[in-house]
């Protein structure tokens, strides 16, 4: 998949065409590479990425929680901001070995690193408010308190963070459900086929009681 595009509107044709491909059965054209399909992880079964954190920073979520996911970004090991603090350094590292300051009037080299220096020492400091915004979590109530007070301070979330950006993944079917959705299908079959056939009754889930009654998945709630 290409790196580039110069436009969303380019990018976003590029991935249509891939899927007309993909349904006709048709190859890219020769020389251009065809669109690698990529599949990100939902946040609840990746807790500790960015998306996975956000997932859990929720509004009823406790203070020793909301500390253990301001620690967990901020770790030093692994930490999401202290890798990016690093890239960034590594970044700025790689054009200080392509500086030529042999012109003192123009250095647009000099000008992109620093960029780059400035930025990392803004994420250096990011790092250290947040050690003591991590121990102000922790003891804040737990309680929400009165919705005036909220409104007097500006909400500074403004986008939810992509999931899946080619669309969803392969998903795994569930084999109990799935056979009970060919025997539907059976038996629809046999009564549309049968010269005695009379109208199909409307599908009603099987009822508690019945001893081979299928249970229904238990599905985890997503908190935004």
């Amino acid at each position: 998949m290409p790196e580039y595009y110069s436009s969303i509107g380019e990018a976003v044709a590029a991935a249509m065409q891939h899927n007309i491909r993909l349904t006709y059965g048709l190859r890219a054209p020769a020389g251009e590479a065809p669109l690698q399909v990529r599949h990100l992880p939902p946040p609840p079964t990746a807790p500790y990425s960015v998306p996975g954190m956000l997932s859990r920073l929720t509004a009823t979520a406790e203070p020793a929680e909301m500390a253990a996911i301001i620690e967990e970004v901020n770790g030093s090991l692994i930490g999401a901001l202290p890798q990016l603090t690093e890239l960034v350094a590594a970044a700025a590292d790689w054009t200080r070995a392509r500086l030529t300051l042999d012109d003192p009037d123009r250095s647009p080299v000099f000008d992109t690193w620093t960029r780059l220096a400035a930025a990392h020492a803004m994420l250096e400091d990011v790092r250290e408010q947040l050690e003591f915004a991590e121990d102000g979590i922790a003891a804040s109530p737990a309680e929400r308190t009165d919705p005036k007070h909220h409104r007097m301070v500006n909400e500074l979330r403004s986008r939810e963070l992509l999931a899946d950006v080619m669309g969803p993944g392969p998903q795994q079917a569930d084999p109990v459900l799935e056979g009970a959705s060919r025997e539907t299908l059976r038996q629809q079959a046999a009564r549309t086929t049968s010269p005695h056939a009379g109208p199909i009754p409307a599908a009603t889930p099987p009822s508690s009681t019945s001893p081979h009654a299928v249970p229904a998945p238990l599905r985890a709630s997503r908190s935004r």
